[in-house]
């Protein structure tokens, strides 16, 4: 296997991510944060993505719908079965359907998605060509391995989206892993952190704003940041949505995330910020010997490549995005209600007896819906374009 390979190579890699992270600075001076946090998640070699196929779940960092069980990937099942039949002429299967996953990672998803395509709605199934969108060279190898009999169904897998999309792009928790730039209101206006170096360490430092991007993002919000305030802004995340808008030619796009609006975000409730480390299931985990000591820095700074790094999205931001790339707003939802609207409630009544295989279908319902939990931080937001908003419909239950 080649994440097994790579694990046994492991040893001879003398060069930490920090240690290149001194050099590059030393030799360019002072990287964004949105440039720090691409290389801690996507260095080729060293960053956090790269050296793992799969990073979430019980023996992972963090916990995501996915680990719940196949129940996520069965409901998103049939809200594909509602799309594949709205495209198709008179409400017939279409002769193709592009299912694309972006942020793909080694195919969990998809899969549970095709297992319940296969057996619940065998004609959308046979439409179905997937395509898996994942930056990780280590999560690429292992998709086909993942997806099993579904593997023969992959158009293709590769980093970027390959246009013309006719059909759905999905993406459950990939803005908030895109790079970010970290500014703060300053005597001055607004500047920009970056990561610097103090003594050998990694440090952050004010500067001004590194693009205009970044300099106007607040001007588009219509919110002001308060004095002394720190803001987790996303101009990546924002061509994201664009670039999938564009390739998508006829279709629906649909973004999971974990977000708030800008009014909340950029103010009182978040004076810091909400950019965060996650290591070994602990937020902003405690600096172990290697990395106490010395300037103070905050903990996501720390173990670059050995931990994920994430924010809340800025969901107004994301939807103007969207509307300013042609799509039309379908759907708006806390993950709660929208897999109720895709028919949980009907998936729990099924579930009610004493059995292993129950018990754990409840379960699962409970982790991705019980508010205060994924089910109330999670907002699922559908966009369509070429088809009419009202074809396939997120609605309140």
């Amino acid at each position: 296997m080649p994440g097994r390979r790579a694990a046994a190579r492991t040893p001879a890699i003398t060069v930490t991510l920090e240690t290149l992270l001194r050099q590059r600075i030393q030799d360019r001076g002072p990287l964004t944060v949105a440039a720090f946090m691409d290389l801690a998640l996507y260095h080729p070699v060293l960053g956090y993505y790269a050296r793992a196929a799969q990073r979430s779940g019980v023996g992972g960092d963090f916990y995501t719908s996915v680990d719940a069980g196949p129940l996520f990937g069965e409901l998103l099942a049939r809200l594909v079965v509602r799309m594949v039949e709205a495209l198709g002429p008179a409400a017939r299967v279409p002769e193709r359907f592009d299912l694309v996953e972006a942020g793909a990672g080694n195919g969990r998803l998809a899969r549970d998605v095709l297992d319940a395509l296969a057996v619940e709605a065998p004609a959308s199934y046979g439409a179905l060509r997937l395509a898996l969108v994942e930056r990780s060279a280590a999560a690429r190898a292992a998709q086909a391995g993942v997806l099993g009999v579904h593997a023969a169904k992959v158009a293709w897998s590769a980093e970027a989206i390959q246009a013309p999309v006719q059909g759905l792009v999905y993406a459950n928790e990939l803005l908030d892993a895109l790079p970010c730039h970290r500014v703060r209101q300053g005597p001055e206006g607004l500047e920009e952190l970056y990561v610097a170096l103090d003594g050998d360490r990694l440090a952050l430092r004010p500067g001004p704003p590194s693009s205009d991007a970044v300099a106007g993002y607040f001007e588009r919000t219509g919110v002001s940041l308060p004095a002394g305030c720190v803001a987790d802004v996303s101009p990546a995340a924002l061509e994201w949505v664009s670039a999938a808008a564009r390739a998508l030619e006829r279709g629906w796009l649909l973004i999971i995330d974990y977000g708030r609006e800008a009014e909340e975000l950029f103010g009182p409730s978040h004076p810091d910020g909400t950019l965060r480390g996650y290591w070994r299931h602990l937020v902003d985990a405690p600096l172990d010997r290697r990395h106490a000591g010395g300037a103070a820095r905050p903990a996501w700074l720390a173990r670059p490549g050995e931990q994920d790094l994430t924010y809340h999205v800025d969901l107004a931001a994301v939807r103007r995005a969207a509307v300013g790339a042609g799509l039309v707003a379908a759907g708006d939802l806390d993950q709660s209600r929208f897999l109720l609207d895709l028919g949980l409630a009907d998936i729990l009544a099924a579930a009610s007896g004493r059995g292993l295989a129950d018990v754990r279908r409840r379960l699962a319902a409970r982790a991705l819906a019980l508010p205060g939990g994924l089910g109330s931080t999670h907002r699922a937001l559908l966009f369509a374009k070429g088809v009419p908003p009202s074809a396939v419909r997120l609605s309140r239950p």
